[in-house]
């Protein structure tokens, strides 16, 4: 089953971008991943997002 994932809009400062735009370069990433993964790292680290325990196969 597919993830269902939603569009929105963020306003950031141009400076902020290019450093992200360059580290999702540096890392073979598109912008937009960089900026989920920047994101589920940080909920992670805070205790604050729990991914699903995937299912193993037998």
């Amino acid at each position: 089953m597919a993830k269902e994932k939603k569009s929105f809009v963020l306003r950031i400062e141009k400076e902020i971008l290019d450093a992200v735009e360059k580290w999702a370069s540096d890392e073979f990433r598109s912008t937009n991943g960089q900026l989920e993964w920047i994101i589920v790292n940080a909920l992670k680290r805070e205790k604050r997002y729990k991914k699903e325990v995937e299912k193993k196969e037998s």
